[in-house]
């Protein structure tokens, strides 16, 4: 590999974005990341890392992020906000700008990474089933349909720039603040498990995902394609809440089973007074349709035969790890 190849990451200050860069740096490639004024640099300092900092409102400011890379790997994105419009905004027109304007000044660029989310396509219908990419959409969410809009924009490009489309199932692993909260609730001795039968994901480890998201970019095969990024295998919230139990050395679990209607009601309130708080909410009613779904299961079959991905990182091991992490950091006591 040419050492002097560069990427451009997005949304590199946070949980995905970081470790991507850590996977690259350990490639052996130059990084390059957009930052924002209000960004913590807690993942990124003291490495050799080039800072832009970036408003994707921003022509110009685009166009200094972009130029002269080879790689343009596209992280960035909210996963919280006000309105659809704002979703919009953030999630859709911010890849159009960057897309747009990478085509205009790197037109020999090697590959464009959209980071996308298994929530775009929907979840799948049964548990025999999991959703694969040639299947058809149900976004839920205002997030996820904005994620799709941003989707098929990248697509409209596929003949004329080389465009990779990346769909991650749900992710953790050390840095994750997401679902630090899970973790905080079983180690208090209680796990909240949504509706009365069993709610199955694909859950996949950050180091996994990476190594499957710079794979993706050193392939040949994968342009113009889409891939969900995932473990092969099914997860019942029973079954990760008894590991979260077993490694946190909880002798007893409180399992408070919530009805998926009030879930609905939690997300419809939640949203409402959301719309009066300076911060946008997280739990919304969209998002609650999500929650109750029973299959967040994809297949991995594609990613698999274009470019080998695997995970290599078992459920257990990696809930540990990550446990293990948040207590090495004082985010879990």
């Amino acid at each position: 590999m040419n050492m002097k190849q560069k990427v451009l990451i997005t949304g590199a200050t946070g949980f995905i974005g970081s470790h991507i860069a850590d996977e690259l740096l350990k490639r052996g490639y130059d990084i390059r990341c957009t930052i924002r004024k209000t960004s913590s640099l807690q993942w990124l300092k003291d490495k050799p890392i080039e800072l832009v900092e970036t408003s994707f409102n921003n022509i110009e400011q685009i166009k200094k992020a972009v130029e002269g890379v080879d790689y343009i790997i596209h992280n960035a994105g909210a996963i919280a906000a006000k309105s659809e419009e704002d979703f919009m905004n953030s999630n859709f027109i911010a890849t159009k700008n960057l897309l747009d304007t990478a085509i205009e000044i790197v037109p020999n660029l090697k590959k464009f990474i959209f980071i996308s989310s298994q929530t775009a396509s929907g979840p799948a219908k049964s548990l025999d089933k999991p959703v694969t990419e040639d299947d058809g959409f149900n976004p839920l969410s205002p997030y996820a349909r904005s994620k799709r809009a941003a989707e098929e924009y990248v697509l409209s490009k596929k003949e004329i720039y080389p465009i990779v489309i990346l769909r991650p199932s749900a992710v953790y692993g050390p840095r994750d603040p997401a679902i630090l909260e899970i973790f905080q609730m079983v180690n208090k001795g209680l796990a909240t498990l949504i509706g009365f039968k069993p709610h199955y994901v694909n859950l996949i480890h950050s180091t996994d995902l990476v190594k499957g998201i710079a794979d993706a970019m050193e392939s040949d095969k994968t342009n113009g394609n889409i891939y969900f990024l995932a473990s092969e295998e099914a997860y019942s919230w029973d079954q990760i809440m008894s590991i979260l139990k077993r490694h946190l050395n909880k002798s007893f679990l409180i399992k408070l089973k919530i009805p998926h209607f009030l879930v609905l009601t939690i997300g419809a309130i939640s949203g409402f007074f959301g719309k009066f708080s300076k911060k946008p909410p997280i739990f919304y009613y969209e998002k609650a349709v999500e929650f109750i779904q029973e299959y967040w299961i994809c297949s991995v079959e594609k990613a698999k035969k274009d470019f080998n991905f695997k995970t290599s990182i078992p459920l257990e091991e990696g809930l540990k790890e990550t446990i293990d992490w948040y207590k090495a950091n004082n985010w879990l006591k």
